[in-house]
């Protein structure tokens, strides 16, 4: 099979590639309903997602970012799968930024989810086109031909023709009404629901793949920074003559220093421009650049988590509340309670940030491993004289988002090629902007560190009451500095949203101010939340004499489709701008949270792991399940715990509910990665700071699962007609109470804060 991909340019959109454009299908960026334009020979205005070349040739263009997930290619499996394309002759083109293309974030699990309706549309809609060109040209109804494999049929007399033999006959015809495009039955899809080789595989194995780092200019010079290590810092000192009498150096220049919400900004400090990369940094070295600590400077990790838990003890701000929990738990026969920390995380992709700009006269043209190119625009815009607020100056900021090593919410966030774009306008010339693993370690954005109290009463051998609070420096401070407690969108991730049928719930969160940059990380707040959940109703089930999976089955309920908005505080439903349940973007008529679909999930997970069976000394099995992005994931974990505390994990299962799927291959990949992902933050994952300093630096420090420590996967992937659901972050959340709940049934020690570590040992 020969794939091609190439890196789409202004130029190319207009100008086609090769043949002349014959048939541009352009879907809308919001909502359901799909447009076409059709030009002639003569070329093409623009092209949205999907155009045609004369001699048959389609061109995909591909509005999301690759970082190893497989949207670069699941997204195109749904256009040629509505269009009957022979996979052969697609060319993919990777698009840069600009608002035409719709929303290009690459994050929250959304790439074909909320794309997927728009994308078949518009394939169909070119199908369509070239199937009413084949009748015209044949003298029968529409009816009466077939599209398949690039090819259509006269039904009737089974003459068959290239497709390249009607575009230019349908380019000229109006596109089909909205309400008029037929789109595939299930059972007739060749490509969406089957597996696909990612688009990218041949270039990725022979070493021919862009990432970021491997972005080149001629007479391109490197830099490296040496930042603040407290955020809001200032440098107050530094040696320049010496960092310019190193070999190859030469620049130094001061960064804008950070100033109000962190957002997307440099955090400042001192940059080093050299002939390479080397050179960079031993002249960052030769800086011995001095700062002063600002109002962070007295962070401390541990004390600081004193403070969360004398928020947990201090007021509630109160965001569900059903019934009265306080009533139920002093009737109570038993009540249960305890404590549950999360340190701060951080994102560690393989491939370090890393940002290449270049300016030609007053545009900009910059090359990012970035989530989000239309970001990029935005943080950049303000720090080179343009406005973002301006189309004309954001479209003068050509941003190409090159493949990303890793990514996990980390390069959604461009502050470092805000740094290129503003050392290469300085420099004049091309200029790469480098982050070392240790500078992404100790100056990136952090999953936030979290305390949570959860109290659940038990009257005549039922739950009665469900009382759940949480502190932690919410993801709001980024961009706000006045957010210090977690918002109604974090607790909408696994806590507001808690499918327990219980007549007593009540969710709270604590004030916690941020002392480091937060960020989001793969599932976000789902992370902690499912944690302290999951190993809860082990708890109880455990202190109730039940099997946790029977456990989890009567909180759950009865199967029913609930609205957690009814109950959030302070909502009304008359108001659309009131607090309500977020439900990851999603309306709830389309993706409802069902509890029969969280009950199947569980009960596979059960059946494939033999969980409840009997196991031998130091061995144990454990589960936990999760909504999240819309998606239905449970998790099994069996381990091996020796005398000694050494932990093994030989085996996890995974089922996961995510609706309609586009490629079971990438699917069953992410719920691996997640296993292992959950994996890594459940053992070792913490970042602490001393004196508002990064402690940890490279994976010396801050360790991550290694290869020898995988366990084999096995995932069963349910299926649905659900509209698609998320794939790349629901898999996360129940796997490090999966662990910890098994590690209980193995040894009988409860495990109650992350990481794990040495805890087994003590």
């Amino acid at each position: 099979m020969t794939v091609h991909f190439k890196n789409v340019s202004r130029r190319s959109v207009l100008k086609g590639s090769g043949a002349a454009m014959g048939l541009v299908i352009a879907a809308p960026l919001i909502g359901n309903h799909v447009m076409a334009a059709a030009m002639g020979e003569e070329g093409l205005t623009k092209s949205v997602y999907l155009s045609i070349d004369l001699d048959g040739t389609a061109h995909i263009n591909i509005h999301r970012v690759e970082m190893g997930q497989g949207s670069r290619t699941g997204l195109p499996q749904i256009i040629a799968d509505e269009l009957e394309a022979d996979w052969d002759r697609l060319v993919f083109e990777a698009a840069y930024g600009d608002k035409k293309f719709g929303d290009q974030n690459t994050d929250g699990s959304t790439s074909i989810r909320k794309n997927f309706d728009v994308f078949r549309a518009a394939g169909a809609t070119a199908r369509m086109m070239l199937e009413q060109a084949a009748a015209n040209e044949w003298g029968v109804d529409i009816s009466g031909v077939e599209a398949k494999s690039h090819r259509i049929t006269n039904k009737a007399t089974g003459k068959s023709e290239d497709y390249a033999h009607f575009v230019a006959a349908a380019a000229k015809l109006p596109a089909p009404e909205a309400d008029k495009v037929k789109l595939k039955s299930k059972a007739d899809r060749t490509f969406i629901g089957k597996p696909q080789q990612n688009i990218y595989m041949n270039d990725i194995v022979t070493g021919s793949s862009q990432f970021g780092q491997d972005v080149r200019r001629e007479g391109m010079l490197y830099a490296v920074a040496a930042r603040p290590p407290v955020v809001g810092g200032k440098v107050t000192s530094f040696d320049k003559a010496a960092a310019m009498a190193i070999a190859g150096v030469v620049d130094v220049v001061e960064l804008p220093t950070l100033t109000g919400a962190p957002v997307f900004k440099p955090l400042g400090g001192v940059a080093v421009i050299a002939t390479n990369t080397w050179a960079a940094l031993k002249g960052r070295v030769a800086l011995a650049a001095v700062f002063e600590g600002g109002a962070n400077a007295g962070y401390d990790s541990a004390d600081y988590e004193k403070t969360l838990w004398a928020s947990i003890e201090g007021k509630d701000i109160s965001h569900l509340k059903r019934g009265d929990c306080d009533a139920a738990i002093a009737g109570a026969d038993k009540n249960y309670e305890a404590d549950y920390y999360v340190p701060h995380l951080n994102h560690a992709p393989m491939e370090p940030p890393s940002a290449t700009a270049e300016w030609d006269g007053d545009k900009l043209n910059m090359w990012v491993c970035c989530q989000d190119p239309q970001s990029v625009q935005s943080a950049v815009a303000p720090f080179v004289g343009k406005d973002p607020r301006n189309d004309a100056d954001l479209a003068s900021i050509h941003v190409e988002a090159t493949l990303l090593g890793g990514a996990f919410g980390r390069k959604s966030k461009p502050d470092f090629a805000v740094e290129a774009a503003v050392l290469a306008k300085h420099a004049g010339k091309p200029l790469k902007m480098v982050w070392t693993r240790e500078d992404d370690m100790r100056h990136g954005y952090f999953h936030t560190v979290t305390a949570q109290r959860v109290k659940a009463a038990v009257k005549d051998g039922k739950v009665t009451a469900w009382k759940h609070k949480a502190a932690y420096p919410s993801i709001g401070s980024t961009f706000n500095p006045a957010a210090n407690a977690p918002g109604g969108f974090e607790m909408g991730l696994g806590l507001v949203d808690m499918p327990f049928e219980c007549e007593n719930l009540q969710v709270d969160a604590g004030e916690a101010k941020a002392h480091v940059r937060i960020g989001w990380l793969r599932s976000v707040a789902n992370i902690q939340q499912a944690f302290a959940v999951g190993s809860f109703v082990d708890e109880i089930a455990h202190g109730e004499g039940k099997n946790t999976a029977d456990m989890w089955m009567e909180l759950i309920g009865s199967d029913r489709k609930f609205n957690p908005s009814l109950e959030v505080t302070g909502n009304d439903p008359s108001n659309p701008r009131s607090p309500g349940y977020g439900n990851y973007g999603e309306s709830l008529d389309r993706h409802p949270l069902d509890t029969a679909r969280l009950k199947a999930v569980l009960q596979k997970v059960v059946k494939m792991s033999g969980y409840g069976k009997d196991m031998p000394k130091g061995r144990g099995i454990g589960i936990s399940v999760q909504r999240s992005f819309v998606s239905y994931v449970a998790c099994a974990v069996e381990v091996e715990v020796s005398d000694s505390g050494e932990l093994k994990i030989p085996r996890a299962w995974m089922a996961v509910d995510c609706g309609t799927y586009v490629n079971p291959d990438r699917v069953r990949a992410q719920m691996e990665g997640a296993v292992l992902f959950g994996m890594s933050i459940a053992l070792y994952g913490e970042i602490t700071a001393e004196k508002g300093q990064i402690v940890q630096g490279n994976f010396d420090t801050y360790e991550l699962c290694r290869m020898s420590e995988s366990p084999f996967v096995d995932v069963a992937i349910m299926e649905n007609d659900a509209p698609p659901g998320g794939v790349g972050e629901p898999g996360v959340p129940p796997v490090a109470p999966a662990i910890t709940n098994a590690i209980f049934a193995a040894t009988g020690k409860r495990i109650r804060r992350l990481p794990i570590r040495d805890q087994l040992s003590v």
